[in-house]
């Protein structure tokens, strides 16, 4: 942005679909002074950017809602804020500054405070506020235009030499408006627009003395557009619904009291109480309770998920059994539920390669579809003597017929729900080019630690030599107690389960380089690495076969002493993730082959390959890993890395598709194309399926949208359909395509 231009965020009700946004881009960009243009249908927003002028937004003020649409400045207040331009549980950095509201949301996805809906009509005029469809100014039109096609019925019965007049009167009711619109649209850059098409078609019905036709063509017109505009209005509910999750109030700790304060108002580092049963309002760390948290809301996990100190909260989730007091580490704009629903937002108005070539398409597809009705209107005529009324109907017929509608939503919507779909299950995609190439990879490469395993060492095996396995946990737990090194919290974690009641211990102190050591019940304990053990007392030859054994498996050995003897030993390993089998597979019947890049040593990994029957690359640096994954592609491979630590970023940037597991660093996160935010390997097969599930449902829109227009040109071409078919074909096919798309959001 250059210091002369400054950027404008607008709120633009009435908006739910591509063409809408088309004709707003076009027009707002024709203003002198405007630098750039992005148009939101998903969010209902447009960010211009601009001169630095302070009237200029009263400019662009009036030229959208000159196309009938109502539009207001967006400013920041309570709850609404710009957000930074890097999240680091987002999966990318945000290019621009992004609003979003923490009001209460409707059905339709707007703020209850919203600013009030447009009563015109603009074609597309889907009002998306707080009031139910059947109260917006889009049906009061559609029913006005209705009753009076009904009376006009009723009077034509009754004085018939007047039915021509009559059903005129009733059909400007409803075209009056959409000729309006039509008619800015075009003097602001989009002459083709649907609604010059109704126009045209409807007023060459009267001419030809078809006004009761032209009249019924209108209020079906109107009817299919509400239909349209429910159908988006259900899509933009389903991300935004999100945010109906977290609680608008939370319980704050100050002074040793609690006092109950709005949600939004928590700032990073305030300290709440959550009750049991009670929504948690920010994400934030526990620092005391123990209690299992019902993730499903947001993460789509079925049962509920053990959580105590330390463990990290997610906005919007369930607080099961316990009181818990979480400290806030996110502000309200930027908790989980609210950087997911700015994610996809951005990621909607990034359009899929599908999607840009429909839009090519459809700029010379709608003024050819005018060239050929015009020929079919004046062409029989002139050349063979044909009668007029009769083509000149056909062709008005044909231009209703090749309205775009249907086809130009075909791929957006479908992408929209998908996006929102994925978003709900954790799977955030950086736009519809992403979720398109998804579907397209043919070979997987992970990293190991923290992608493939947990990032943190288990206890595996508690061996004992003099003592009992028992004995041995419990007095290695006595030592490490206080230890926050992730080995000595592998250790207290297994004694926590095994519900060992761990004794005290004096004078302990940790030996830089070799263990920790303490007097427990009067005796000298030390925990230490074999060689360390060994410097004290030596192995017998069982306890070192034992102990290589458990090396070869790519566990890390601790060999307990007590007063100077072997009494046992603890193994621990970073163990693969839960589903990380199950995952790994899926990706293999879905034809995709998988490997496994690690700078781990060969041994560890070579342990875990075996586990998971995955091929492995090990000990490698970051510049062999992108070596690798270039290899791949050379191969013919349409590549996809998933990583989560700084060593994956040039291997996620030179992949097809870079894909970031949660919990990964702000780099991998960034660079990635996409994020797994939960950590389920599962959930890489799922990305792909939701891909080409997507892509089927894209295919599936296109073939309907073409398919109907084609059976119905033909029809009309031969007699056998008129105009009354000619809409339906255009406003249902744009209607069955909406609500094919929105299946998405089952997935």
């Amino acid at each position: 942005m250059t210091k002369a231009s400054v950027e404008s965020r607008f709120r633009v009700e009435g908006m739910d679909c591509a063409s809408c946004a088309a004709k707003i881009d076009t027009a707002v960009r024709r203003l002198d002074g405007v630098d750039d243009v992005s148009v939101s249908v998903t969010a209902g927003t447009m960010t211009v950017r601009h001169k630095d002028d302070a009237s200029f937004a009263q400019a662009i003020e009036k030229r959208v809602s000159g196309l009938g649409y109502k539009v207001a400045p967006i400013s920041p207040r309570p709850g609404m804020t710009a957000a930074p331009k890097q999240h680091a549980a987002c999966c990318g950095a945000h290019q621009r500054e992004i609003s979003v509201p923490q009001e209460p949301k409707h059905p339709q996805g707007e703020p209850a405070s919203g600013v009030p809906s447009a009563e015109g009509l603009h074609g597309h005029d889907h009002d998306s506020t707080s009031a139910p469809w059947w109260r917006s100014g889009k049906a009061r039109l559609t029913i006005a235009s209705g009753l009076a096609l009904a009376a006009a019925y009723g009077v034509g019965m009754l004085v018939p030499g007047m039915g021509s007049w009559i059903f005129t009167a009733a059909m400007l009711v409803g075209l009056v408006p959409i000729a309006r619109r039509a008619v800015m649209a075009a003097l602001a850059g989009t002459p083709f627009s649907i609604e010059m098409l109704m126009t045209i078609a409807a007023v060459g019905a009267v001419i030809i003395d078809a006004s009761e036709e032209a009249a019924a063509v209108v209020v079906l017109f109107l009817i299919g557009e509400l239909l349209e505009g429910v159908a988006a209005g259900r899509a933009r509910a389903s991300i935004q619904a999100l945010t109906a999750l977290v609680p608008k109030t939370a319980l704050l700790e100050t002074g040793g009291r609690t006092k109950e304060v709005a949600a939004e108002t928590l700032a990073i580092g305030a300290v709440i109480l959550v009750r049991p049963g009670d929504r948690i309002p920010a994400d934030g760390v526990i620092l005391s309770g123990d209690s299992s948290i019902d993730e499903s809301p947001v993460t789509g996990e079925s049962t509920p998920v053990r959580k105590t100190v330390d463990e990290t909260v997610f906005a919007g989730t369930v607080n099961g059994e316990a009181a818990l007091r979480v400290k806030v580490t996110a502000t309200a704009e930027d908790n989980t539920i609210a950087r997911v629903v700015k994610l996809v937002e951005e990621a909607q108005e990034s359009k899929a390669p599908t999607q840009r070539f429909i839009d090519r398409f459809s700029r010379y597809y709608t003024p050819g579809v005018v060239v050929v009705a015009a020929l079919v209107a004046v062409l029989p005529p002139l050349l063979t003597g044909a009668e007029w009324g009769e083509w000149v109907y056909k062709g008005l017929a044909i231009l209703l017929i090749g309205c775009p509608c249907a086809l130009v939503i075909s791929t957006p919507a479908a992408i929209a729900a998908s996006l929102s779909a994925g978003a709900r299950r954790g799977l955030l995609l950086k736009g519809g080019a992403v979720l398109e190439s998804i579907g397209k990879v043919t070979a997987v490469a992970l990293d190991k630690t923290g992608t493939l395993t947990e990032g943190k060492p288990k206890v595996t095996d508690v061996v004992g030599f003099a003592l009992s396995g028992g004995e041995v946990l419990t007095l290695a737990a006595a030592l490490e107690t206080g230890s926050s090194h992730p080995l000595a919290k592998a250790i207290l974690a297994k004694a926590a389960d095994d519900r060992i009641d761990v004794p005290p211990v004096q004078h302990a102190k940790a030996i830089g380089g070799k263990g920790v050591s303490g007097t427990i019940g009067g005796q000298e304990v030390f925990l230490s690495s074999p060689k360390a053990a060994g410097e004290q007392n030596a192995l017998t030859p069982d306890q070192t076969s034992t102990i290589a054994a458990l090396n070869d498996e790519g566990k890390t050995v601790s060999v307990l002493l007590v007063d100077g003897a072997i009494a046992g030993a603890i193994a621990m390993r970073d163990e693969p993730r839960v589903d990380a089998h199950a995952g790994l597979k899926a990706l293999a019947n879905a034809g995709v082959k998988t490997l496994m890049l690690t700078g781990d040593n060969r041994r560890t990994a070579a342990a875990i390959g075996r586990q998971l029957g995955i091929e492995v690359r090990a000990e490698l640096l970051p510049e062999d890993k992108q070596r690798i994954v270039g290899e791949l592609r050379s191969q013919g491979h349409f590549v996809g890395k998933v990583g989560d630590g700084i060593n994956d970023a040039p291997a996620l940037a030179a992949a097809d598709v870079g894909i970031a597991m949660g919990g990964g660093t702000d780099v991998a996160l960034e660079t990635a194309d996409a994020a797994v935010l939960h950590g389920r390997v599962s959930d890489i097969a799922g990305m792909v399926d939701l891909s080409k599930r997507t892509m089927s449902n894209i295919h599936q829109n296109i073939a309907i949208a073409l398919g109907l227009k084609a059976i119905f040109l033909v029809t009309t071409v031969i007699g056998v359909t008129g105009l009354w078919p000619a809409i339906l074909a255009d406003t249902g096919a744009t209607v069955l395509v909406t609500m094919n798309a929105l299946r998405l959001l089952r997935a």
